[in-house]
């Protein structure tokens, strides 16, 4: 049933918008730019997508059908789950490709570096809006707007002080914001803590949304 459930995600919950986002990984070309603001518009896209769900009655519909609420919102974890992994994959790309183009360039000026550290970060920024976003949504799922908001102001607090990090903290001036392939294995370390970081944040997400939603009365 839960492969049923995500299937239907994938066909009939999907928003064009959310299917365009992950497409600005490429944005990692553009010289001097805040490259996690990606990141952002991939929360953005599942914004649209939980705010088309309610504009269709998309969970009303859902549950007159022989399904959980607890599997319901394990469908939802898992679409997005796969945007964020589509968007990471084509920004692992477009930070390679980057290498390529640009052998010679210098340090990013508005944060980290077009690099693997920059794949990390992803994962702790999408960690942080699991965090926050749905465990609120599932509290109400008619007020999308608001729980997005929360988030936001999360997310651009942790992109503020990602641009601090990179010019006042040692190890994220000196280890992370290098170009690649300079102290790699450090990079390659703090790529496998943040997983583990986006692993447990959506483990708790999870189930803190699954709780909230059976208790949430949607007459």
């Amino acid at each position: 049933m839960k492969r049923k459930l995500l299937r239907k995600e994938l066909r009939l919950s999907r928003h064009p918008a959310a299917l365009l986002m992950p497409w600005l990984s490429a944005l990692c070309l553009v010289p001097n730019y805040p490259y996690p603001v990606m990141y952002f518009y991939l929360t953005l896209g599942v914004f649209f997508i939980c705010m088309s769900g309610r504009e269709n009655n998309d969970v009303g519909f859902t549950l007159t059908l022989p399904v959980t609420r607890r599997d319901l919102v394990a469908a939802r974890f898992g679409f997005v789950m796969l945007l964020e992994g589509f968007q990471l994959l084509l920004a692992c790309g477009f930070v390679a490709l980057r290498a390529l183009l640009f052998a010679d360039r210098g340090s990013n000026a508005a944060g980290m570096d077009a690099n693997l550290a920059l794949i990390g970060e992803g994962f702790l920024f999408y960690a942080a809006f699991h965090l926050v976003f749905f465990p609120s949504y599932y509290r109400d799922v008619t007020k999308v707007g608001l729980s997005f908001v929360k988030s936001s102001v999360v997310l651009a607090l942790l992109l503020v002080a990602e641009i601090v990090a990179c010019y006042a903290v040692p190890f994220w001036r000196d280890t992370l914001d290098r170009p690649d392939p300079e102290l790699f294995p450090a990079k390659l370390l703090f790529l496998g803590l943040c997983v583990l970081c986006y692993a447990l944040a959506t483990v708790a997400a999870l189930r803190v949304s699954q709780r909230r939603f059976a208790r949430l009365d949607l007459r």
